[in-house]
């Protein structure tokens, strides 16, 4: 049988050639045999996402988490998977989590932006993607989309005409 590092190389092999079901067969192998494997359960719920299976995702990093609750990349990832099922405030939970645990790291701050601004928050999405931009100054990401958000935003405090009611 071949050994857990292995059957990760070849599920990761796997997902790169876009054979993400049989990915998870190797996942469940390894997890299988190591029910606690981070790497495994994290990789898992990222091939989930990948086949828009999220609540299940959303499983493998709540496992992950029970057996190192500061992973950053189940965090984030579970936000994710959060932010895709409408959940946008539990989203932001797990990235503030994330920024707890390391207060630079890029993503976390541009996918809490993401959220925010999914809630109308448009001035706090804003600086998220300020922030994120100051940390990388070329994350595609924060800079698209704080474009939109300052669309957004201009087109929201246009002034509105005020209907008068004949009468």
């Amino acid at each position: 049988m071949m050994r857990n590092s292995s059957l990760l190389d070849e599920a990761y092999e796997l997902c790169e050639e876009g054979k993400y079901t049989l990915a998870l067969e190797y996942y469940d192998l390894v997890l299988f045999k190591d029910p606690k494997n981070i790497t495994a359960l994290i990789n898992k719920g990222v091939t989930l996402q990948t086949l828009e299976k999220h609540s299940k995702a959303i499983k493998c990093y709540d496992e992950a988490l029970k057996v190192e609750p500061n992973n950053i990349d189940a965090l984030v990832n579970k936000g994710a998977a959060l932010h895709t099922l409408g959940k946008f405030h539990d989203a932001i939970d797990c990235y503030d989590k994330a920024l707890k645990i390391q207060p630079k790291y890029a993503m976390a701050i541009a996918y809490k932006g993401l959220s925010l601004g999914e809630i109308g928050l448009l001035k706090d999405a804003i600086k998220c993607f300020n922030a994120a931009l100051k940390i990388d100054k070329k994350f595609d990401l924060a800079l698209n989309n704080k474009t939109i958000a300052l669309e957004l935003l201009k087109n929201n405090t246009k002034i509105k005409p005020k209907f008068i009611k004949k009468g």
